[in-house]
């Protein structure tokens, strides 16, 4: 059998579609009553390993990705929904090695909008230097 070589950003675990209840915006309401946000992250590493081993130690869990996005939203003290993607992007590469960059996307269904709109958001991808 031949040797299989994947580039470290082929591979990529993703969470879609997370729900979490925050306080981000520039309006007193948002920060008083907070709103809903979806979001969606994906983080790029070799997954060669893990598909050999089939151990969870050799990948990122998702599991505690999913437990570090919650925490951020619920907690973060900030504006703009592009500084929460930041601090989410920031975050699980600061947390995860094997991760060699990671795209956020965080959408705002409920937006202070006058109108109709399914919602505003914000994608960012950050690699590690």
């Amino acid at each position: 059998m031949a040797d299989i070589v994947v580039g470290p950003s082929q591979d990529r675990i993703f969470l879609e579609g997370m729900e979490f209840h925050g306080y981000i915006g520039v309006h007193a309401l948002e920060k008083m009553h907070g709103q809903p946000f979806v979001l969606d992250v994906a983080l790029f590493c070799p997954c060669l390993e893990a598909c050999e081993s089939d151990r969870l130690v050799d990948t990122i869990d998702y599991g505690e990705v999913f437990a570090r996005v919650r925490t951020q939203v619920e907690t973060a003290e900030c504006d703009l929904i592009e500084k929460l993607a930041g601090l989410i992007a920031a975050d699980l590469l600061a947390t995860y090695e094997l991760a060699c960059a990671v795209e956020v996307t965080v959408r705002k269904p409920q937006a202070p909008i006058n109108g109709q709109i399914r919602a505003v958001g914000v994608t960012i991808r950050r690699e590690r230097s």
